[in-house]
């Protein structure tokens, strides 16, 4: 799949935003474009219509920091969606994509998810939202039909990604799945700027592209967020209708990786939770957590 460039991103952001929304007057005039034009972008950014022309078209070369925040500020652009801008004007012309390494959680992230035991779920997901390792409540709230050792091996590691747009138990999982579809696209396409040589993230954008018409639907909109906190709505088949709370938690040592942690969103979601607790309790042998942590289950390891 082609990367995106700065100019398409700047194309579709123009597209938004209405003369109104930036105080402009039309005077009834007809207007081709759904958004602002050009030159009308360029003159309330303060740089010539004819550098914005060329910005757009990828003739311009590098824009400098003060000319990407002046766009950012007429586009109304979020930090997240600034953030992606100037990640994209850092992009050379050719990129050569490069195939990481295998993804590895830092211990510390690790650890943290040891100390939540199995009373709260939790995942550890890494930079293409592969999971990298999970508690027994975390796996059976988001992927109980997955096979819980499937973190263990690095060709079977569950992709969330590919679950929530090509897995039909995964999409029928969440009762407010259009919502949080979306937030999963735009998180794909901050992280696409960031690592824009990383060969294995190009071709899962590339494969979800292709096998869903969602998924290609929603990369079209060009929206960018970050993923950090947010609601599920879940139809589980164990414990039924659930309102989950997740919230993300960032390690410095390891940026790319991803502690996310469920808690209830309203009393009755608390009970379905304590009740999804112990019966993942109940189906465990004594001892097995401290065998699990003595061997390095689920870190995804070797």
């Amino acid at each position: 799949m082609e990367l995106e460039s700065l100019g398409t991103y700047l194309k579709t952001r123009r597209d938004r935003v209405t003369p109104a929304d930036v105080g402009l007057r039309t005077y009834g005039t007809a207007r081709r474009v759904p958004g602002l034009r050009r030159e009308e972008l360029a003159q309330l950014a303060g740089v010539s219509a004819g550098y914005y022309t060329r910005l757009e078209q990828g003739q311009a070369g590098t824009a400098s920091r003060q000319v990407l925040d002046a766009l950012a500020g007429v586009l109304r652009l979020d930090p997240s969606e600034t953030a992606h801008l100037h990640n994209l004007s850092r992009r050379p012309a050719t990129t050569r994509l490069v195939r990481p390494r295998p993804e590895r959680p830092h211990q510390r992230v690790l650890s943290l998810l040891a100390s939540l035991g199995d009373s709260t779920p939790a995942v550890v997901l890494g930079r293409r939202g592969d999971v990298l390792a999970w508690n027994r409540t975390g796996h059976a709230l988001v992927a109980e039909h997955t096979g819980f050792e499937a973190p263990h091996d690095r060709a079977r590691r569950p992709s969330i990604p590919r679950m929530f747009f090509l897995d039909p138990l995964t999409r029928d999982l969440h009762r407010n799945w259009e919502e949080l579809a979306l937030i999963h696209v735009a998180y794909l396409r901050l992280t696409a700027g960031r690592y824009p040589t990383d060969a294995r993230l190009a071709e899962l954008i590339g494969e979800l592209a292709m096998r869903s018409r969602d998924f290609a639907r929603l990369w079209a909109k060009g929206d960018v967020a970050d993923c950090t906190v947010g609601t599920m709505h879940l139809q589980h088949p164990t414990i039924g209708d659930v309102g989950i709370d997740y919230q993300v938690w960032l390690q410095p040592e390891s940026p790319d990786h991803r502690l996310e942690v469920y808690t209830p969103h309203d009393t009755a979601s608390a009970d379905a939770l304590r009740l999804l607790s112990t019966q993942v309790a109940g189906q465990r042998r004594p001892g097995a957590a401290r065998a699990e942590a003595s061997s390095g289950a689920g870190t995804g390891a070797g």
